[in-house]
């Protein structure tokens, strides 16, 4: 089995920039496809940016293009998010995600089964 962890979630004004980090464990070398979401309160869970295994491009909403950059160090099994400009929109709970197989698309979250708990970002004007 395969499991993340997520870390480095906090509070930040306006403007600010954060790091998420998350952390797979397990049968790592299965991983097809990794990638964030995120929900706010009382609104859906929405895709945020995507990493294939075999791809180094990532794949963003159109809400966090040119301000969101994700990547991946092999050697520690770690998926960031590097998060500058940061606006009160963005605060929500952030989930990392993983697919062991294709999938229809990297934005579809029901084709990922393994989540992580979480990591809050909090987004202050």
């Amino acid at each position: 089995q395969v499991q993340v962890v997520e870390s480095g979630g906090g509070s930040v004004q306006d403007g600010g920039s954060l790091t998420l980090s998350c952390v797979a464990s397990g049968y790592t070398h299965k991983i097809y496809l990794m990638a964030w979401f995120r929900q706010a309160p009382g609104k859906d869970r929405e895709e945020v940016a995507g990493l294939y295994n075999d791809d180094r491009r990532g794949y963003y909403a159109d809400s966090v293009k040119g301000r969101f950059a994700i990547s991946k160090v092999k050697a520690n099994n770690t998926l960031y998010l590097q998060m500058n400009n940061l606006k009160p929109d963005d605060t929500g709970m952030y989930y990392c995600a993983a697919a062991l197989a294709q999938v229809r698309g990297w934005r579809v979250a029901d084709d990922y089964p393994i989540w992580g708990q979480g990591t809050q970002v909090t987004v202050s004007s």
